[in-house]
């Protein structure tokens, strides 16, 4: 986990009135924004009018696709293509209702610059975000900042004209963090920023806190807003590492009389206007000092076209007794418990498998780990009986691939697992059975250790990028070819990011700010049925993902089948009987960051620990003198 020593009580930064002034008036220039921009982006053209102002997600590409004999797996979609300035379009969907339709993962991958070209198919870039020349506000919120890196990647002709926010925790004035910012900052008049204060009233940041969250607003020109939702740093060398990437649809100013408009609460859960909800709920915690404005501006826009749920957590105590989930937002882990209570698992006969996948693991103990994290994971929707309970695998890179990531040794000082102490030793014995590689492709791996050997390995195309990722994801079936249901976040395995175990009146204590999606396939029905399938070096299912329990049905809408003629002869065709009637008429893809199947580690295998030394030298020949600790 990214650490904070930061305590005690937290002043907010004044900003001086002309920094005000230089950084708020941009209407004057407004005229001359949108005139650069229609020139790149030719939105006024006759034959390419303005885009969509409101589009499922996700927004960079064609949110379904229908499969067909032409498609191949890994090309790029019209309404993808890379513009001059290296942004990215935003297509129009297109849908057919008569075939079964392939859906774009709504989690992406970050574009990895040491990748081959051919492993960054669909993947994003922190350009592709930021560099669109319609934007005229970003808010950023992040625990560690590079100023530069970031005024890098917004638009060339207009970035001196985007008001840039940045909000951080580095509220202590040696800290290095805000030091780097102050000196940046001065050099760069767009940007003015803030730190955490008092989350509301007299309570203080705890001590083991950090502002953790990862997270990218952006107002633009155009009167549309989009919520990006990432894993990286603001800083060069996480965008070299395996990220994730999560954005909302563009979304429209909300229009009172529109039927649209916010439905009253409780709101659904994974509906937009239940994620507005919770993102308002959760921004309002950094006081209105801080994000009022934010705050403000943001519920004027329409969230009806997003997909999600949102999983945050903020530093403070929650009474588990006391709130009405359904009206209320809950934070850590008993609003990911929440969630998952509300998502019914796919009907399967085999033990479904619960991958968590982290760049930390703190010192959490066997306790909490059973009986409250992971007892919060195999949270359900009421199913059968004889559902077996999940089984449970943690993906942490070794040694070994930390060495051979593109970083090599560089990448390590990102990950954290300690092993040196007695308390984080026991605690090595509990997790060892769980623990898998993240590459899983060294030759001396011990013969065995692959789970299911004779299985082709599907290759996600991420063993070189150190993982900085979180992930959490159910698969249905031992064979991991459904999935339940999929969480990306800003938090690692701690109790500081999810919370303590609740107390005997209810409280749970949460230290730090964190930030997530939950996404899982009933959120695209429609009316229909929805599977969610892994995909691996791209976003969209193809063929070879849509197997054969994909409905086929004729023009009048009933299924059929291919492997027998129907009652005139016809094209080998037939009417299925009663059970085989209700499939699926959808594959929404999830995008893999790691192979499958996993692999298990050795039985002599230690998770890469950056405390320790490792004098093995890696790819360019630097040994680690480990950080101590």
């Amino acid at each position: 986990m990214e650490s904070s020593k930061s305590s005690g009580r937290v002043e907010p930064f004044e900003i001086k009135d002309d920094e005000k002034d230089s950084d708020v008036d941009v209407r004057e220039t407004s005229c001359a924004v949108w005139e650069s921009a229609t020139k790149k982006r030719r939105l006024l053209g006759p034959e390419n009018p303005p885009r969509q102002t409101s589009i499922s997600p996700p927004p960079r590409r064609n949110a379904v696709s229908q499969i067909n004999d032409e498609s191949l797996a890994g090309q790029n979609k019209p309404g993808n293509e890379k513009q001059e300035d290296g942004s990215t379009s935003l297509p129009t969907p297109t849908k057919s209702d008569a075939n079964p339709q392939a859906m774009a993962s709504p989690i992406q991958l970050s574009t990895v610059n040491g990748l081959p070209t051919a492993s960054n198919i669909d993947t994003v870039s922190l350009h592709d975000i930021l560099g669109d020349p319609l934007i005229k506000e970003c808010w950023l919120f992040n625990y560690l900042f590079d100023v530069d890196f970031v005024m890098q990647q917004l638009d060339k002709d207009t970035r001196d004209l985007v008001k840039v926010k940045i909000v951080h925790g580095s509220w202590r004035s040696e800290d290095s963090n805000r030091i780097n910012i102050e000196v940046q900052f001065s050099q760069s008049r767009s940007f003015w920023y803030k730190t955490p204060s008092d989350l509301h009233s007299s309570i203080l940041m705890p001590p083991k806190g950090t502002h953790h969250c990862k997270m990218i607003i952006l107002f633009r020109h155009d009167d549309l807003a989009q919520v990006n939702i990432v894993t990286g740093n603001f800083i060069v060398r996480d965008w070299s590492m395996c990220q994730a990437v999560w954005r909302s649809s563009l979304l429209p100013i909300q229009k009172v009389s529109s039927p649209q408009a916010d439905p009253p609460a409780p709101f659904h859960i994974g509906s937009g206007p239940r994620f507005k909800q919770d993102l308002l709920a959760y921004l309002k915690f950094y006081g209105q000092r801080r994000t009022g404005s934010l705050t403000v501006e943001l519920s004027k826009y329409d969230f009806s076209s997003i997909r999600a749920a949102l999983i945050a957590s903020v530093p403070g105590k929650q009474n588990l007794r006391s709130i009405d989930p359904n009206r209320e937002t809950l934070w850590g882990w008993p609003a990911l418990r929440h969630i998952l209570t509300s998502i019914k698992p796919h009907a399967a006969t085999s033990k479904p498998h619960i991958v968590m996948q982290c760049s930390s693991v703190a010192s959490v103990g066997e306790k909490w780990m059973k009986e409250t994290f992971m007892r919060a994971l195999s949270a359900s929707k009421a199913s059968p009986p004889s559902t077996p309970k999940p089984k449970f695998s943690l993906i942490f890179p070794t040694p070994d691939e930390i060495r051979r990531s593109i970083d090599g040794y560089d990448a390590g000082g990102s990950i954290h697992m300690n092993v040196q102490k007695p308390a984080q030793a026991k605690q090595l014995e509990f997790l060892r059975p769980m623990l898998c590689h993240w590459a899983g492709d060294h030759d001396s791996l011990a013969a065995g250790a692959k789970e299911g050997e004779s299985k082709p390995v599907r290759q996600a195309l991420r063993r070189r990028a150190a993982p900085h990722i979180k992930t959490y994801i159910r698969f249905s079936d031992e064979q991991m070819t459904r999935i339940d249901w999929a969480v990306m976040t800003s938090a690692n395995l701690s109790k500081q990011a999810w919370g303590e175990a609740a107390n005997a009146t209810g409280d749970v204590r949460i230290c730090s700010y964190e930030i997530g999606v939950a996404v899982w396939p009933a959120l695209w029905d429609d009316g229909g049925e929805t599977e969610m399938v892994p995909v691996f070096g791209k976003d969209t299912p193809d063929k070879e993902d849509m197997d054969s329990d994909i409905a086929v049905v004729d023009e009048k809408g009933e299924t059929l089948d291919d492997d027998t003629t129907d009652e005139e002869g016809g094209k080998g065709l037939r009417k299925q009987e009663p059970e085989r009637q209700k499939v699926a008429r959808k594959r929404v893809g999830l995008r893999m960051p790691y192979d499958l199947p996993l692999v298990s580690y050795g039985k002599d295998e230690m998770p890469w620990c950056k405390s320790l030394p490792h004098m093995e030298p890696d790819w360019m020949g630097r040994s680690w003198p480990g950080t101590g600790g």
